[in-house]
Order: C-alpha cells, then structure tokens, then sequence
C-alpha cells in the first residue's frame, strides 16, 4: 500500500476531477473524468452500471486515475472493487453531487434514484507524484 503525505491527502480532498482510466476489451485504454471523494487510503467513485467503464472493470478491476493541477499531479493504481449494493451506491452517488455541488438540494438529480448505480472502491495500492515535496 502507498503512502499519502499530509499534503497529498489535502489536495485530493480539495475539489478536483479525477480521470479514470480501465482498459477495453481489445487491450486499448478508456478514459473517463469523474468525481471521486477519498475514504482513508481508498478512492471511491460511482457510476451508472450500464457503462464502458463498469465493464471494463468488472472484466479487469486494474484501474488508476490521475488528479491533475498543472504540473502537479497524483496518479493512483490498483485493484478496483465494485460494490453493487443499491442503498451503498445510491448513498455514495449523493455524497458525491454534495461534495462536487456545495448548493446541493434534496431532489437535485431525480434521476439518480431510477438507476442501478455501482461504486467503484480503488484502494492505493500504486502512487505516482509529482510537484509534492
């Protein structure tokens, strides 16, 4: 497991995009820029289980995201876990519009309620750094 400085965690926890990337079933890379939020050593992410990137995990849960401002940046591999339980996805996709939304109303994102949602657990299993002293 790879360590995070205090300031690696900061900044991860500092509003930014993550961009995932899973491979395709033909060994090319797939790319996908998505809200996360970091739980302890792991980053947790969500999405509708009907896309590329749910498959593409499922079929092969070595995954990373890079967190990028400019010339620094995080890059965090591992091996994903998916959890498809209704009532934990459907908490995680809201605690993320919270996070990614500060003006965040009950009702906001009816939509999320009528889908079948999976969240993705990536622990920090690979670190890559740069612009962190």
């Amino acid at each position: 497991m790879a360590e995070l400085t205090l300031a690696m965690r900061d900044f991860l926890n500092e509003q930014r995009f993550a961009v995932l990337a899973t491979t395709n079933a033909d060994g090319t890379p797939q790319l996908t820029v998505m809200w996360y939020e970091l739980r302890g050593d792991t980053i947790m992410m969500n999405t509708s289980n009907d896309r590329v990137k749910d498959s593409n995990a499922r079929r092969d849960p070595r995954i990373s995201i890079c967190i990028e401002d400019g010339y620094r940046y995080l890059t965090v591999s591992g091996t994903a876990t998916l959890d498809d339980d209704h009532e934990t996805s459907q908490n995680d996709i809201y605690a993320l519009a919270r996070r990614y939304n500060p003006d965040f109303k009950d009702g906001d994102y009816p939509y999320f309620k009528t889908q079948e949602r999976v969240t993705i657990n990536l622990p920090i299993e690979k670190l890559i750094a740069n612009g962190f002293s």
